[in-house]
């Protein structure tokens, strides 16, 4: 079937880039993400994954980022730079005016992001000229409403992909993108139901759930050597927590199941590992593993690079995250075999299915958290069980080419002028 979009007139449409679904046709798509402090956020990771997964037989792609100094590109550029097949190029909108403290930081903020309004109207001329459809960009304001400008400029359409639930703390300027966008893509079901409850047409909003590269998790990987740079004894159980710590993540909630582990399993080992969002956090988790006698069953490691050889030398993955909007590390801990305890909260359940990937508590319930933990603990042959039932459930469900697939049925449906399909999970 072909299917020719138009935008609906109204007052100040355009006239849309002239595009047809039809055999052999390459849709364009115009990525924008401009995020330039590092590290990489989890939002343009996935863009730039969809991008990679992304059918170029079926799909022109086009791209633009903040790309900083020569010398010292942004972590968005070094991620999407090497991306085959993208037409790549910097865009500056200026610092983002929601990370900026006070009156007078807003204001220089909003006098340095002046001239980047020519590079937002030499960008609505590029889509115009290229016949750039659909722009796709993250939750961040600042890129959200340049995206939903830019929609109107030029009639194409506006999707943003919201990776976080909606919530009141979300700035004036999102919320606003966010009601005005043509279509918004939620990360798991329980973000889309946070857009539903708040007023958002559902018939607009699609799900596409995240994804990984399970042949860049290997289980098992130099297990025996991280164990040992760890000073952790053969035998000795250890749990894993990888986050950004901050108390939503649970890294205190885990430290006082532990106590209560440790009576059951005195060698037992937590790592958290994650660089703080908050100066002194670090701090007051050592200064509670101290306080309930855990300083040598507790290790903060800080932010690390090699995620995947802490996860071969756990036994454990565990994050008691509340209203965790989808949770990629779950999907990592899965896809190295390792069983995972988390919340029946947020988007969790999505992932890890209770009693055969994993084990999930209701959020507070330290108490059952404890008991889960002891029990894949205490349990090898179920460890293992559960360790090959989530890297399957990954390989089935959790790809790079699923993910982009779904995305790419997305923008069709959005430019056909679809509502978004019954909402199930995988």
């Amino acid at each position: 079937m072909r299917h020719s979009w138009r935008r609906r007139p109204g007052r100040g449409s355009v006239a849309p880039p002239a595009w047809v679904d039809a055999p052999g046709a390459r849709l364009p798509v115009l990525f924008v993400n401009t995020p330039v402090a590092p590290p990489l956020g989890a939002d343009t990771w996935v863009h730039a994954q969809i991008m990679r997964g992304l059918d170029r037989s079926t799909h022109e792609l086009h791209a633009r980022c903040a790309r900083g100094p020569a010398e010292d590109p942004t972590p968005t550029y070094r991620a999407f730079q090497d991306i085959p097949d993208v037409h790549l190029r910097s865009l500056n909108l200026g610092p983002e005016l929601t990370q900026q403290a006070g009156v007078v930081g807003k204001a220089r903020a909003l006098v340095a992001t002046l001239p980047a309004i020519a590079g937002l109207a030499g960008l609505a001329l590029y889509v115009r000229r290229h016949r750039i459809p659909v722009i796709h960009t993250s939750d961040r304001p600042r890129d959200a409403a340049a995206c939903v400008l830019l929609a109107r400029l030029t009639g194409a359409r506006s999707v943003i992909h919201v990776h976080v639930g909606w919530a009141e703390w979300m700035s004036p300027l999102l919320q606003r993108s966010l009601r005005r966008a043509d279509a918004l893509v939620a990360v798991s079901e329980f973000v889309a139901r946070t857009l539903d409850d708040s007023g958002h047409d559902p018939a607009r909003t699609h799900v596409v759930l995240n994804a990984i590269d399970p042949a860049a998790w290997v289980p098992g990987l130099d297990r025996d050597a991280t164990r040992r740079e760890l000073d952790i004894a053969d035998g000795a159980p250890v749990v894993l927590t990888v986050c950004r710590l901050f108390p939503g993540k649970g890294p205190s909630e885990l430290i006082r199941a532990l106590a209560k582990v440790r009576t059951e399993h005195p060698d037992v080992r937590l790592l958290i590992v994650g660089g703080e969002m908050a100066s002194g956090y670090a701090r007051e988790l050592a200064d509670l593993a101290a306080e309930l006698g855990l300083a040598d069953n507790v290790v903060l490691t800080g932010r690390r690079s090699d995620v995947a050889r802490l996860m071969a030398a756990a036994d454990v993955y565990a994050m008691p995250s509340l209203g965790e909007p989808f949770g990629l590390v779950f999907v990592e801990a899965m896809a190295m075999r390792l069983p995972v305890v988390a919340l029946d909260s947020g988007g969790a359940p999505e992932i890890v299915e209770h009693g055969r990937t994993g084990l999930l508590c209701a959020p507070g319930d330290v108490d059952q958290l404890a008991t889960n933990l002891c029990e894949l603990i205490a349990g090898p042959e179920r460890r293992a069980r559960m360790g090959a039932l989530g890297r399957q459930r990954v390989e089935e469900h959790f790809t790079i080419g699923r993910m982009a697939r779904d995305m790419a049925g997305t923008y069709r449906a959005v430019l056909a002028g679809r509502a978004s399909e019954p909402r199930r999970g995988p």
